[in-house]
């Protein structure tokens, strides 16, 4: 049963505007450390707090307001130079913002929030009784009185009360000034007639008459007894479905359809025309303008519609400066990081798959990557390290890059590491080159650590990353310089709606194929092919690559020779797919297989003739290969194939 029945477009409004005001207060917050006299800082993370303990005193979240009033006291004194920001200090803030947080997950799943940590609470009170101490005003000011529900008398014949709506819609609509209503015991900083710990919220009064109210309005009334809307999973889903689109946008979309209307009209009319036998010139042109405006408008809506879905990717990046400021704290490092590129515009849902990904590789960064002021000391460079997180768009796809300046990674020492966990041999090691090399990795299992810690050492985190980058399409590399620093550079496409594909053929059957895998396409010379362990080869420009034929691979019968290759490349291997020949290249419309998948396909799309195309996913098809040989990895796939072709 929810705990604030009948209100849940209200609180997703509040965890909405709220989550943003704290993540933006986070990014403040670690700005504030390197600028502590910064008063500016001081005032937006004061105003930051203020609205969200005005938000959640409306929706009676009394653990969550007491917890903001402490922490807003505080910063009244920080701001008023009552006292002075330490870094000791900066981590009983940094603590009671994480504890704002967990509430807002508490709130989100239909529950009043818990009270704070006890050592929390201790610790901003201790902050501002020790403040009180030095002269500033008493220790009253710190501590909230109780909270009370908003539908609990203020004292004897008041009459019931409840919260002030058109209050709440200020807060929410950004028009609430500094001084939201949310506490009805609050003071100014000059205000001395009230105590500034004083928190009443049953004093909020309505404007309007409280028989229009139902009793199920209110937080905590009634509203046990009335259904609790929907569950709390199925808030939370509805919650990621949302999406916030710039009104231009949306008004393109608007034009264009509108434009696209005009045009219908205007190719009905010259169907009838046709159909009454004007066949003539005139005719005929008109009808090809029509077609050739359609083609164009459709185009220029199929790009606007695709817009609504972006996103600019700093609404992602702004969480990372917090988490790798607490764990270079944690390790005794001075990190700071930097973020270039946030204005860059990314698909909704690439930015959800993309944040543990970049978790791990700026938690590893942190870790693994820079060294302890001390080491960097000793070899000569600045004791702040600094990691850069940047984002760029580059044609049709975007490149995310993660950058530091430590110490960098050593490919021989990589590879001994492998042999050494027996994830590799050491005749395979041999054969590695250093690009090779910096990709195991990825690899499950592999860690350099000789012992794992809690943040890292366990062989899981960069598996992680590799596994969700290919899940959205993309591709990984690695650079590093041991003693200069290791970059990871992502590349993504621009979109996971559309998907450029080469359309290859086997036999009369199409298969589409991802071209973001794709290096070039080449003649297979029978002659040259060598074997190689048992398994065809050619030689590339000096590089000697498998030859894997699509039939095999997906355990149809070979009826002939295969005449042409697609060099092919993963973030591991380098391979030539062999096909009997080609269809062409296409931008593919990406329909899933929501009820039934057969492993190795990714999706399917339609051709302009109608034909439906399997779009195959070639790294499933390879692991299998890799996992139980050429001639095993053949057997389940058929069945499931020839089901859809």
């Amino acid at each position: 049963m929810s705990d604030f029945a009948g209100m849940e477009d209200l609180l997703q409004d509040f965890l909405q505007e709220a989550g943003d005001l704290l993540s933006d207060v986070d990014n403040k917050l670690v700005d504030l450390e390197r600028s502590p006299e910064d008063v500016r800082l001081l005032n937006d993370i004061f105003r930051g707090f203020h609205t969200i303990k005005g938000g959640a005193g409306f929706l009676n979240a009394a653990e969550l307001v007491r917890l903001c009033h402490l922490t807003e006291n505080l910063f009244d004194k920080l701001r008023n130079g009552e006292k002075e920001l330490t870094p000791a200090l900066m981590d009983t803030i940094m603590a009671a913002t994480q504890g704002v947080r967990q509430m807002f997950g508490e709130i989100a799943q239909g529950r009043q929030p818990a009270p704070a940590a006890a050592e929390v609470t201790a610790d901003l009170q201790s902050a501002l009784t020790a403040a009180a101490d030095a002269g500033a005003p008493s220790r009253a000011a710190a501590e909230p009185a109780e909270v009370k529900p908003a539908g609990a008398p203020a004292a004897a014949g008041s009459g019931e009360q409840g919260p002030d709506w058109q209050a709440l819609h200020a807060v929410f609509s950004g028009q609430a000034g500094a001084s939201v209503p949310a506490v009805a015991g609050e003071t100014s900083a000059t205000d001395g007639s009230r105590q500034a710990g004083e928190i009443e919220v049953s004093q909020l009064q309505p404007h309007f008459p409280p028989e229009g109210r139902r009793s199920t309005d209110r937080p905590g009334a009634a509203a046990s007894a009335a259904p609790s809307g929907r569950r709390a999973d199925e808030r939370a889903a509805a919650r990621e479905t949302t999406i916030r689109v710039d009104t231009a946008r949306l008004d393109q979309v608007l034009n264009l359809s509108g434009e696209i209307g005009l045009t219908k009209n205007r190719l009905t009319s010259l169907r009838a025309d046709i159909l009454a036998g004007r066949t003539d010139s005139e005719t005929l042109q008109a009808l090809d303008q029509a077609v050739s405006q359609l083609d164009l408008l459709v185009s220029d809506l199929q790009n606007s519609v695709m817009k609504t879905r972006m996103q600019p990717i700093g609404r992602l990046f702004q969480k990372y400066p917090r988490i790798a400021r607490d764990l270079a704290r944690q390790l005794g490092k001075d990190v700071e990081l930097a973020l270039i590129g946030e204005e860059t515009e990314v698909d909704k849902t690439m930015i959800e798959d993309l944040a543990d990904p970049l978790i791990h590789l700026i938690r590893n960064a942190v870790d693994h990557g820079v060294e302890s002021p001390d080491e960097r000391r000793a070899a000569g460079k600045q004791a702040k390290s600094v990691i850069r997180l940047e984002a760029r768009q580059e044609g049709d796809h975007i490149v995310l890059m993660i950058a530091d300046d430590g110490r960098g990674m050593s490919p021989e020492r990589i590879r001994a590491k492998a042999v050494e966990k027996h994830i590799i041999s050491e005749e395979e090691a041999n054969t590695l080159d250093d690009r090779q090399s910096l990709n195991l990795i990825f690899l499950p299992g592999f860690s350099t650590m000789a012992k794992a810690s809690a943040v890292s050492g366990r062989g899981v985190g960069m598996d992680v990353v590799k596994t969700n980058i290919q899940k959205l399409n993309g591709s990984i590399e690695i650079r590093s310089e041991p003693g200069k620093g290791s970059v990871f550079v992502i590349s993504l496409p621009l979109t996971l709606a559309i998907l450029p594909v080469l359309l290859v053929l086997l036999g009369d059957q199409p298969f589409a194929l991802p071209l973001s895998l794709v290096r070039e396409i080449l003649p297979i010379d029978h002659e040259r092919m060598q074997e190689v362990g048992g398994r065809e080869t050619l030689v590339v420009r000096g590089e000697i690559l498998p030859v894997i034929a699509l039939a095999r691979l997906l355990g149809w019968p070979q009826l002939r020779r295969p005449e042409f290759g697609v060099l092919m490349q993963t973030a591991e291997r380098s391979f030539i797919l062999a096909v009997d020949n080609f269809a062409g290249r296409d931008d593919a419309v990406i329909k899933a297989l929501d009820d039934f998948r057969p492993r190795g396909v990714a999706g399917v799309t339609t051709l302009s003739n109608g034909q439906i195309v399997l779009i195959l996913d070639m790294k499933e098809l390879l692991s299998d290969l890799a996992a139980n040989g050429e001639r095993d990895a053949r057997a389940p796939a058929p069945r499931a194939l020839e089901l859809l072709v």
